[in-house]
């Protein structure tokens, strides 16, 4: 079954063309931080000046946010628009305000956006391009749709939305692959932000039940994913701060060390009422999380001659 034909659109047909602002809506700008700022970690981890090449941080900055990351918004919206009726029906594509096939054309011609503009940071930018577009429609289109599993998917968009574009940041700022140091932070990060995911699907863990989505909160329960999650998290931190430590980077392995208390804390306070408190971890935690990216990726910059 293809992504066009998968599902029929619960939307009121009436509408011609979308309305700008729910096409806005529908491109999340919210989530558009975690990869532009994962990417500045990368340009950052390898002792780059931004200032000396301005345009490739610019253009990666949006590439990495509103087009890869919108593009993976909307086509995950377009392959869940009858979750969403479920879970949010005032969403642009079952609301109708995002009419017919709509929000598949966005999502499409977004993916073709995305290579263009990789293809303009050189070949690390594109091949990362190819696998961040690939990446989002695997997570969210059938046949493979990755989301189905609490595991994979998850796990998916935690690589594809802290490991990858720090990856590029590093890979186009260097113009070379980057150190086995910065690859091993990054990917730390990366399997980190699994727990991060998998706190964001408690928002629709009705719809998931229903449509038949397991994610961690469906198949655990909001009590053990909430518990599972937030170790997922503070795993990969303890990680690396072993790792700064180890490297000489005593001061940023502590600011990390600090970081992390402060979010077994706020796991504590969490577990008080798992579903209903899950988004207030899914903001303070993760506050905690990308400050702590930030300081491994001075760390890394700190080593010199990587």
């Amino acid at each position: 079954m293809s992504v066009m034909d998968s599902m029929q659109s619960p939307v009121d047909t009436r509408r011609a063309l979308p309305e700008p602002r729910a096409v806005l809506t529908l491109l999340k700008p919210i989530t558009w931080f975690p990869p532009i700022w994962a990417y500045l970690c990368g340009i950052v981890s390898v002792g780059a000046n931004p200032l000396d090449a301005w345009g490739l941080v610019l253009l990666g900055m949006v590439l990495a946010g509103p087009i890869v990351c919108g593009m993976s918004q909307a086509a995950n919206d377009w392959c869940d628009r009858e979750v969403d009726a479920i879970n949010e029906p005032d969403r642009p594509i079952p609301s109708g305000r995002v009419p017919g096939r709509w929000g598949l054309w966005i999502a499409l011609a977004m993916s073709g956006l995305a290579l263009v503009v990789g293809w303009q940071l050189g070949p690390w930018g594109f091949g990362a391009t190819i696998l961040g577009v690939l990446a989002a429609w695997a997570y969210s289109a059938e046949p493979v749709r990755l989301k189905r599993s609490g595991i994979a998917g998850p796990g998916l968009v935690g690589l594809s939305y802290e490991s990858l574009p720090w990856f590029t940041g590093a890979a186009v700022l260097s113009a070379g692959a980057p150190a086995p140091e910065i690859v091993t932070v990054a990917l730390l990060y990366g399997v980190g932000a699994h727990g991060i995911m998998t706190l964001n699907d408690f928002k629709a863990l009705e719809g998931d039940r229903q449509m038949g989505v397991n994610s961690l909160p469906v198949t655990l329960g909001p009590e053990r994913a909430a518990r599972v999650a937030a170790w997922v998290m503070i795993l990969p931190q303890i990680a690396v701060f072993t790792l700064l430590a180890g490297w000489g980077q005593g001061w940023h392995a502590a600011a990390i060390a600090v970081l992390i208390l402060g979010q077994l804390w706020a796991a504590t306070v969490m577990m008080q009422d798992p579903k209903a408190k899950a988004p207030w971890f899914n903001g303070t935690g993760v506050a905690m999380y990308v400050s702590g990216m930030m300081i491994a990726a001075f760390a890394l910059r700190g080593l010199g001659g990587l």
